[in-house]
């Protein structure tokens, strides 16, 4: 796995291939029958305690305020303290949930539920973070103004992040590296190195820019090399 501030991404099939298993894999939450996963060249598996999960869906409790929600993750390992409050409140106010910040889950957007489920995330400092189509469940408009905000707190916070997505378009726009996976039994094809003039082109950008339609023209071809 790469070290902080690399961010790095990986695009899978949309089939049927455990691309969430191997997240799950990645984590720890569920171990492998045979072989071994390396996090910086390390087999321990105290390096699980620096991977950060974010799922499908944000999961936010309703009897929970947004904050309570945001610091649950701290209060579970025992993390909650002046320096991680102090933290999450910056992260809340930086953003944009100040306002929200004593609200209940209901009372926000699909995308700011999003937002939230991102920083209680990141309270607990992760060194890597795993996103399991973290988008999929939000309109169009939508997906593409968190798909945004979310590639710009990454890169602020500096964190490296492995997405699962089956959306080309998402891929291209925020990768670095995409890595393309068969069919079952999964292996790896391809890998597709991401590289626009602007390296802070944020997705929306992207998507506008020459090299966009190239990019996606060759992860097409990548996926459709079996037929």
């Amino acid at each position: 796995m790469p070290k902080n501030g690399c961010r790095k991404w990986g695009c899978f099939r949309k089939n049927t291939i455990g691309k969430s298993t191997l997240l799950s894999l990645i984590s720890g939450l569920l171990l492998p029958e045979s072989g071994s996963i390396l996090f910086e060249g390390q087999k321990d598996t105290k390096f699980r305690d620096k991977i950060g999960y974010m799922l499908q869906k944000d999961h936010l409790f309703e009897w929970r305020t947004i904050y309570k929600n945001v610091i649950l993750g701290l209060e579970i390992q025992n993390k909650l303290d002046e320096k991680s409050k102090e933290r999450v409140e910056k992260m809340i106010f930086d953003y944009g949930l100040s306002r929200f910040r004593d609200a209940r889950p209901s009372e926000l957007s699909g995308g700011m539920r999003q937002r939230a489920a991102l920083i209680r995330t990141l309270a607990l400092n992760p060194d890597l973070l795993l996103l399991d189509e973290p988008f999929s469940a939000l309109d169009f408009q939508t997906r593409l103004m968190v798909c945004d905000d979310v590639a710009k707190i990454l890169r602020r916070e500096e964190k490296t992040a492995l997405l699962v997505t089956h959306d080309l378009s998402e891929a291209v726009s925020m990768a670095d590296r995409i890595i393309v996976l068969t069919k079952r039994p999964a292996r790896i094809c391809a890998v597709l190195q991401i590289q626009f003039p602007e390296g802070s082109l944020s997705p929306l950008e992207r998507r506008n820019a020459p090299e966009f339609k190239d990019y996606f023209n060759m992860l097409w071809k990548e996926l459709n090399k079996d037929g």
